[in-house]
C-alpha cells in the first residue's frame, strides 16, 4: 500500500489556509495538516478596521467563507478533509528528520509530526517603536483578531475620548477612520513628511487635507519619543520635538516585519529584505520546504529587486502556488509583485500600482515623465465624482512604470486598469485607443484611464507643456513671478480660487482680451482652470498668438495641495 504524502502548513491566517486548500484539491489522497498558533483560522485581517469602525457587527464575518460558513477546524475537516489545529504553536523544524515539534497552548501537550513537504506561512510581526512606556495599558497594534476585539470594545464602550494613531500608512489611516467614526478625537502621527508613503507628496497632501476635513488632526515629520502614563495606564505621548499630547489610547501602525524565527532557526536562507528567500516556485533553500505570505520576500516585477510586500491578496496568491507545488512538484510559478494597493480614507480612496515618481528616481530611473489628470469618474449628470491620477512612464518608450489615484470617485477601477497595463508591458500608445466598456452610469465616453494616457501622449509629443503644483509653488516661493492665468468663469472664481495673484480671463473671452496678457512674449504664463482642461486649450491659444513660454498647471485647482484663498 502506497504511503500517503503528508503536507504540513505552519500558519492559519491567509497564505496558510489557501495553500492547504490548494494542496488538497491537487492531491485528494494527501494528509494535509494546518498548525495555527492563534485560536482563529483564515481571518480576514484586512477587514479588521471596518469591524472596529462598525461597518458590520458580526465578528464571525471575519472568519466566514463567501457562503457564510465559519472557517473553523470542523469546517476544514468536513469540507476539505484538512486537519486544522488551532492554538497549536510549532516550536521547531527539524529538516534532517523531516519533523516539526509543536505545543498545544491550551493543554501544554507537546509532540512531533513528520512531513514530506512543509509550507511556512508564519506571516509578519508588527513593528514597535523603541521608546519608553511601551508596556503601558492602552497601547496596541491592529494585527490580530485579539487586537480587533480590543479596539471594537473600545468603540462600543464610548469611554475613550482621545487617541493617537502612530503611523500614517494603510493600517494607520484605516484605523484613524474607524476610531473617528466612534466619536474619538484622533491625531495621526507620522515620522515621514507625508501620509501614505506609496504616494508622491502632492497626492499625499491632498489625502492629508481630506483627513483634516474630517476633524482628524495630522502631524507629519515628527515621531514618538515616549509613551506617558500613570499607574500603568497610558495618559499621553511625547513627540520628538517635545510636544506632549494627552490620550487614553495609542494604536501603533508603523509597519510590520517578516516573522522568520522558525525559518532562521531551521537554517533556511533569509533574504536581504528580512523575509525568507524563495525561488519562483516559492521553494526555500530546502527543496522540501515552501513559504508564502508576509514571511517571504519576493521580486518586484518592474525593477527586478527583492521587496517585502505584505499584502493580503498576494498572500492568497502565493499560498495557492505554494500549495500546488508542495502537492505535485514544481508545476507553477509566482512572478512577483508590482505592489498594487488601495485604502479607504473616509470619503476618499487612495491607490497605487508600480513605481511612484519619487520611488523611481530613488532607484536611479532618469528617463521618466509624469502627468497629473483630474477629472470625474463618470458624467456630472450621473453624479460623477473626482479622481486625481498621477501617471509615471518612460519618456523615450512610453512604457508605463506606475500610477497613483486618489479621490472620492472609483479609484479601484483606475488602479486595476493601470496594474494590468503595467503587467502587460503596455505603453502610452497602447492605451490611448483602448476599447473599454462605456455607458454614462459607469464612466465618461473617454474614461479617466484613457484620458490620462491622452494627456501623457500630448506631453511626450511636446503638445502639452505641463507644470506640477509643486514646481509652480516653488516658483512663487522663489519670487520668479510667473503670470498665473485662470480661465474659468467669474462665478467659479468667486466660489473657489487660489489667491496667488492670478488673473481671471474666461476662456471664451480670451481671444478678445489678449491685450491683458504680458507684452513680453517670453514671460512665463501658467494657465489653469478647475481641472486644467480649459487651461490646456488656453495654452494652445496663447502659443498660436506668439507666446513662447506657456505652461499648464496639471490637475488645475482641485489638484492644488496648498492652502487656497477660497
Amino acid at each position: 500500500m502506497t504511503k500517503k504524502k503528508r503536507i504540513i502548513v505552519i500558519g492559519g491566517s491567509a497564505a496558510g489556509p489557501k495553500a492547504a486548500a490548494k494542496a488538497r484539491r491537487i492531491d485528494s489522497d494527501a494528509e494535509v495538516v494546518i498548525m495555527q498558533k492563534d485560536p482563529d483560522l483564515s481571518m480576514a485581517s484586512c477587514g479588521y478596521p471596518y469591524y472596529v469602525g462598525g461597518y458590520f457587527d458580526d465578528r464571525n464575518m471575519l472568519l466566514s467563507a463567501p457562503t457564510g460558513v465559519t472557517r473553523n477546524p470542523q469546517f476544514y475537516l468536513n469540507a476539505k478533509a484538512i486537519d486544522a489545529r488551532t492554538n497549536t504553536e510549532v516550536t521547531n523544524i527539524d529538516r534532517k528528520e523531516h519533523t516539526v515539534s509543536f505545543r498545544n497552548l491550551n493543554t501544554g501537550e507537546t509532540g512531533t509530526l513528520g512531513y514530506d513537504t512543509l509550507i511556512i506561512a508564519t506571516g509578519s510581526i508588527p513593528q514597535v517603536p523603541h521608546v519608553p512606556g511601551t508596556e503601558l495599558e492602552g497601547i496596541t497594534p491592529l494585527q490580530s483578531m485579539k487586537d480587533a476585539d480590543f479596539l471594537r470594545k473600545v468603540r462600543d464602550e464610548h469611554r475613550i475620548k482621545k487617541a493617537v494613531v502612530i503611523g500614517g500608512g494603510l493600517i494607520g489611516i484605516e484605523t484613524c477612520e474607524a476610531l473617528q467614526l466612534a466619536g474619538i478625537e484622533i491625531t495621526v502621527i507620522e515620522l515621514l513628511p507625508q501620509l501614505l508613503a506609496f504616494l508622491d507628496w502632492e497626492l499625499a497632501k491632498l489625502v492629508e487635507n481630506h483627513v483634516r476635513s474630517k476633524a482628524a488632526n495630522v502631524i507629519t515629520g515628527n515621531g514618538i519619543a515616549a509613551f506617558l502614563g500613570e499607574k500603568g495606564k497610558l495618559t499621553g505621548v511625547k513627540l520628538q520635538n517635545g510636544t506632549e499630547l494627552p490620550c487614553e489610547l495609542a494604536v501603533v501602525a508603523i509597519g510590520v516585519r517578516p516573522n522568520v524565527r522558525l525559518a532562521r532557526e531551521a537554517g533556511l536562507k533569509i533574504g536581504e529584505t528580512g523575509g525568507i528567500e524563495v525561488n519562483e516556485y516559492l521553494q526555500t533553500s530546502d527543496p522540501d520546504i515552501y513559504a508564502a505570505g508576509d514571511c517571504i520576500e519576493t521580486v518586484h516585477r518592474i525593477t527586478g529587486k527583492k521587496v517585502h510586500a505584505p499584502y493580503g491578496d498576494l498572500a492568497n496568491l502565493q499560498g495557492r502556488v505554494a500549495g500546488e507545488n508542495a502537492a505535485s512538484g514544481n508545476a507553477v510559478t509566482f512572478p512577483g509583485t508590482i505592489q498594487t494597493g488601495i485604502c479607504k480614507v473616509f470619503d476618499y480612496a487612495a491607490g497605487t500600482t508600480g513605481l511612484s515618481e519619487s520611488g523611481a528616481r530613488k532607484l536611479g530611473y532618469t528617463d521618466i515623465i509624469t502627468v497629473i489628470n483630474a477629472s470625474p469618474d463618470k458624467p456630472v449628470y450621473m453624479n460623477g465624482l473626482l479622481l486625481v491620477t498621477k501617471l509615471v512612464a518612460e519618456k523615450t518608450t512610453g512604457r508605463i512604470l506606475g500610477a497613483q489615484c486618489i479621490g472620492p470617485g472609483n479609484v479601484s477601477k483606475q488602479v486595476a486598469q493601470w496594474a494590468m497595463a503595467i503587467q502587460g508591458g503596455l505603453s502610452v500608445e497602447d492605451i490611448v485607443n483602448s476599447d473599454l466598456p462605456y455607458a454614462p452610469p459607469f464612466s465618461l465616453a473617454i474614461d479617466h484611464f484613457i484620458a490620462t494616457a491622452h494627456i501623457m501622449q500630448n506631453k511626450i509629443k511636446g503638445r502639452l507643456k505641463g507644470i506640477s503644483s509643486m514646481a509652480a509653488k516653488k516658483k512663487l516661493d522663489n519670487h520668479e513671478n510667473p503670470f498665473f492665468l485662470d480661465v474659468r468663469g467669474p462665478d467659479e472664481f468667486e466660489q473657489m480660487r487660489l489667491g496667488i495673484g492670478e488673473t481671471l480671463i474666461p476662456l471664451g473671452a480670451l481671444r478678445k482680451r489678449l491685450n491683458e496678457l504680458p507684452e513680453d512674449k517670453d514671460r512665463e504664463i501658467i494657465c489653469y482652470c478647475k481641472i486644467s482642461l480649459r487651461g490646456y486649450e488656453a495654452a494652445l491659444v496663447l502659443e498660436a498668438h506668439g507666446w513662447r513660454n506657456v505652461k499648464v498647471l496639471e490637475g488645475g485647482i482641485v489638484a492644488w495641495p496648498y492652502a487656497r484663498e477660497k
